[in-house]
């Protein structure tokens, strides 16, 4: 039966747009010339505003989840990533779960699965265009007119086929990665350095000051005649990002870093060659960033739901039980102040979570739990189990070295899940300690960008090794 639902996409496949597969093996240096021309077409759809709009000056509806679909508000990257993400989870939570059977081995299930997932974004890029456009996220429709509406659909659907496009073209060989982790990772980068460096000036009764967070630091050395007050203004203001942030933002990046080189290493040796052995390393992160991006997403759906339900229903009892929504502090923007996403967002401010302690509690609680069963739940979903790496190793006709071929799942089942269960757990710890500590970006955005760079560097580490082999080899 799941064989034949992926015979359902055959007729569109023709239809489908697609990146040819390279012919050959692209060299390193022109696949970082396609990555830097990729990153440059994201970063000018993220910045062309949308033609025909009246207005995004309303509460963000998608505010919590900004920091992971890589989207700009009002722009061509309205959408960001959110329709490869949500197509590609559920297409693998379906393989996983078997509703749909799929065989990787098979060339033709493999790149009906691929349209599967291409077919199915370019289906939600299209609905959540309709849906955004309709329901006035953009102006009334009845003031913007039939003609307005339509253009706006449809510049918001071309610009996600060229993501998708853009995605594809990188995890077929052409770069280095894939578009979902480049435009996420340069997308919180931006954010960072904007913050820091920002030449923006803005009054908030104390004169001019200017929005980055180093610019204003040399600055208020330069106007203000106590040099301590300026100091201490610079590392402590609450208005603007400052240097307090900005140094707990470097700081957490660096323990990412360092933990990042956690792992254990199984010795492994070959079945067919006597004396071959190396080792098989199981990272304390072993399912990545995946734990932290799962918990966001789920929490921003969460947040999104609860607060079209409040506008809609204010007093129903149920309802505020989800979740009560106010704006802070004068802004246009909505934010929790109780009800169950009250308790899934982080304390604003350090000094918030001496004030209302269960809040803090309940926030820990669930995040711990949520990155730990996520992390667990995950190797099931991709793939990553340790009968899939069992069944791996087999295949490579590798095993354990002092342990029986049939024995060893049992040694990976002790391993991996810990492994996957302890990482989930102190991603949540850290992406907690960010959020108290202000880091700029948030928790969520840094360790995201953090993991994104480090797998960044590996493979520049690794082609450039194999470059090094096949020097040696040429010579």
């Amino acid at each position: 039966m799941g064989f034949r639902v992926l015979t359902l996409i055959r007729p569109f496949m023709g239809v489908i747009p697609e990146v040819a597969s390279p012919d050959r093996k692209v060299a390193f240096n022109q696949k970082v010339l396609w990555t830097v021309i990729t990153l440059l077409i994201f970063l000018v759809l993220s910045q062309v505003p949308l033609y025909g709009i009246m207005s995004s000056d309303s509460s963000d509806p998608l505010y919590w989840m900004r920091v992971i679909l890589a989207s700009n508000r009002g722009t061509l990257m309205e959408f960001g990533i959110t329709p490869i993400i949500t197509s590609g989870m559920i297409m693998q939570l379906l393989a996983g779960a078997q509703i749909i059977s799929v065989d990787y081995s098979l060339r033709e299930d493999r790149a009906l699965f691929s349209g599967a997932q291409k077919l199915f974004a370019m289906l939600i890029t299209f609905g959540s265009a309709m849906v955004a456009v309709m329901t006035g996220q953009y102006g009334d429709p009845k003031s913007l007119g039939a003609g307005i509406c339509l253009l706006l659909i449809i510049q918001l659907f071309v610009a996600g086929v060229i993501v998708i496009l853009l995605d594809e073209m990188l995890q077929k060989g052409y770069g280095l990665g894939s578009g979902i982790n480049l435009f996420i990772a340069t997308n919180i980068c931006e954010d960072i350095v904007w913050k820091s460096l920002s030449p923006l000036t803005i009054n908030s009764g104390k004169g001019p000051e200017f929005e980055g967070a180093i610019i204003a630091f040399f600055h208020l050395l330069f106007v203000r005649s106590n040099k301590f007050k300026a100091v201490y203004e610079a590392l402590t203001r609450s208005n603007l990002p400052n240097l307090t942030n900005l140094v707990a933002t470097v700081l957490v990046f660096s323990v990412v870093i360092y933990l990042q080189g956690f792992r254990v290493e199984i010795p492994v040796k070959s079945a067919r060659f006597r004396g071959h052995r190396a080792s098989f390393p199981i990272k304390l992160f072993y399912t990545s960033n995946m734990p932290i991006m799962l918990q966001s997403a789920l929490a921003s759906n969460v947040f999104m739901i609860s607060q079209l339900l409040y506008r809609r229903f204010p007093d129903n009892l149920l309802v505020k039980l989800v979740g009560v929504w106010e704006p802070y502090k004068g802004s246009s923007q909505f934010f929790p102040t109780s009800g169950l996403a009250y308790y899934m967002t982080p304390p604003r401010e350090f000094i918030n979570t001496l004030k209302d302690p269960i809040h803090f509690v309940l926030y820990v609680g669930y995040m711990l739990t949520v990155c730990a069963l996520l992390s667990r739940a995950w190797l099931d979903i991709s793939g990553s189990g340790p009968r899939e790496v069992a069944r791996e190793l087999r295949d490579q006709q590798t095993v354990i070295a002092g342990y029986r071929e049939t024995s060893m799942y049992k040694e990976l089942k002790r391993i991996i899940p810990t492994a996957a269960t302890v990482g989930g757990v102190i991603i949540g710890i850290l992406s907690i300690s960010a959020d108290l500590l202000g880091a700029i970006g948030s928790g969520t955005g840094i360790l995201l960008a953090v993991t994104i760079i480090y797998n960044y560097f590996e493979a520049f580490a690794k082609e450039q090794a194999e470059m090094g082999g096949l020097g040696v080899a040429g010579m």
